[in-house]
């Protein structure tokens, strides 16, 4: 089973306005109302792939009520953490063609996307306690991904103390975090990690912009500990790299950009439904031994990327986060 938490979830009032002027009254040419956060997305495009899953997020406030709502709307299982005071966040996306923003590319005007993060409520000990208690119950074999930021009531160390907590019991551990969140978990020995270029580049003091200049910088990750590290790159595409020296590099997929909100998330989500496809699941339903999956390492590695990056892209190209049908269309048209 695969567990994902979301410590600040959030409503996103995506907001299109085609000539956005500061100062003045702007009206929206499309609004769009989806429950957010990262974790809560790695669900909806894990529950779109048929993945079982489990989304465990706090909740507070009316804005919590709804978060709730359609999350289970969508069919995504939950356990949600009640928060009895305070009002969990809305998250303001807008996309416009601003004025003084550098929006032209090759002659065409780009959308430029504003975001806006509200706060989140206070999260208590007594609510890290109850999250605590759910988490006790993951067993050996299932996945455990935590994603995204944390309200500024919790301890820093929050991802640090949960791996620590769950260390030594065949837990996979998948982190989707930035600066100090990220790099206290590695000697925990991550599955998984997956930074965006500018958020590894942060990471070193360094700008990163090549699938090349990524390379031995994802390596670093593996040095400090991370088994597996898969870097998004947006337009770039994205890289992999592995514990074992393997090294994959791919450009985007083509298509028009349509919602960069959910796209990493995405990734994570085509990264683990790949992995499983690839590496336990015979076509006859009956689960590989470990044999099997050492001897065709490279064949999971390749699939696992290629879906993770076919997911982001996917919801890139999309309004919603994508379908299932929406990522196999964009996996069939990568080339090899």
């Amino acid at each position: 089973m695969i567990y994902t938490v979301t410590f600040n979830p959030s409503l996103d009032y995506i907001v299109t306005v085609e000539d956005f002027t500061v100062g003045r009254t702007n009206r929206t040419d499309s609004e769009l109302i989806l429950p957010g956060g990262k974790g809560i997305n790695v669900s909806t495009v894990l529950s779109n792939l048929g993945v079982q899953n489990t989304a465990i997020y706090f909740a507070a406030g009316f804005v919590g009520e709804e978060i709730t709502r359609r999350v289970k709307e969508s069919g995504i299982y939950a356990e949600m953490i009640p928060v009895a005071e305070g009002c969990s966040r809305i998250n303001l996306k807008l996309r416009s063609y601003a004025e003084g923003i550098d929006t032209v590319h090759n002659g065409e005007k780009k959308l430029c996307e504003t975001e806006i993060n509200g706060q989140g409520p206070v999260i208590g000990p007594e609510h890290i306690a109850e999250l605590y208690h759910k988490l006790d119950q993951l067993q050996a074999g299932d996945t455990l991904v935590l994603a995204g930021s944390i309200p500024g009531s919790m301890p820093r160390s929050v991802y640090s103390d949960i791996l620590e907590r769950l260390s030594g019991r065949g837990i996979r551990f998948v982190v989707d975090a930035t600066g100090e969140l990220l790099r206290n978990v590695l000697n925990y020995h991550p599955f998984l990690v997956k930074p965006n270029h500018h958020e590894l580049g942060e990471l070193f003091g360094v700008t990163l912009t090549t699938r090349d200049e990524v390379v031995p910088y994802a390596a670093k990750l593996l040095d400090l500990g991370a088994e597996h590290v898969i870097v998004s790159m947006a337009g770039e595409g994205a890289v992999f790299v592995a514990s074992d020296g393997t090294v994959l590099k791919s450009e985007a997929p083509k298509g028009d950009l349509v919602n960069a909100v959910g796209a990493g998330d995405s990734m994570v989500a085509g990264f683990l439904a790949g992995w499983a496809e690839a590496a336990y699941v015979e076509p006859d339903g009956n689960k590989r031994d470990e044999r099997c999956e050492r001897k065709e390492k490279a064949e999971i590695y390749k699939h696992a990327f290629r879906m993770g990056l076919a997911a982001g892209s996917a919801s890139a190209f999309s309004e919603f986060l994508a379908t299932e049908a929406e990522i196999r269309q964009v996996y069939d048209s990568m080339r090899d």
